[in-house]
């Protein structure tokens, strides 16, 4: 029993600070607000050989995205501008790790809109567990939707799961106070989660 609890807590040791070992290269890989070829390449390694910190659920995230990115052997401006995104707000602790945002801090419609996809333009910002914003595109894209930048003829703003309590003063908490003033101005602009989404794909 002893030993048992010993593994345990060394366990949660070396991974709190693997934790905060990859917190400190993210804000030296974001220090000078751009993100290099070779730079992501570098986290791939260090999330390869760091892999019991994948067992948690942001971290894998972020190790399955930089895989994808460099799945083709190039991370492109849009890729590199996403993760740059996402390593910012991991460096800063704005989010808990793995624990996605509870939605009630966020400006959702309530009641919850059902969602069709035919003729609609879709728009989505933040980090999200689906994948990257191009996958998320992609899957509106095959349903007979468009996707594209928050625009007043946005039907949908899609918020990732790994959205954080400080969205108001983070980047991409410009697409969602756009949206929530021209939901007050009365254009047909809904404001769902992540999760909402994804239910209405299946």
């Amino acid at each position: 029993m002893t030993e048992e609890f010993n593994n345990r807590v060394g366990g949660d040791r070396i991974s709190s600070r693997q934790i905060d070992e990859l917190i400190g290269i993210s804000r030296g890989l974001v220090a000078d607000g751009h993100i290099n070829q070779s730079e992501v390449e570098f986290l791939q390694k260090w999330l390869a050989a760091n892999l019991e910190v994948s067992g948690q659920p942001l971290v894998r995230v972020l190790y399955n995205r930089v895989n994808e990115i460099l799945a083709d052997g190039v991370a492109d401006e849009e890729e590199k501008s996403e993760l740059l995104d996402t390593l910012s707000r991991f460096s800063n602790r704005d989010f808990e790790i793995g624990e996605p945002l509870k939605s009630t801090s966020l400006p959702l419609c309530s009641p919850t809109p059902a969602l069709t996809f035919p003729g609609l333009r879709y728009t989505f910002t933040g980090t999200f567990n689906f994948g990257q914003r191009k996958h998320c595109e992609a899957a509106v894209i095959e349903r007979g939707a468009t996707a594209g930048g928050i625009a007043q003829k946005t039907n949908v703003l899609v918020i990732g799961v790994y959205a954080t309590e400080s969205w108001k003063h983070s980047s991409f908490g410009n697409k969602i106070l756009q949206a929530v003033e021209w939901r007050e101005q009365g254009y047909p602009i809904s404001i769902v989660s992540e999760e909402h989404w994804v239910g209405h794909l299946k």
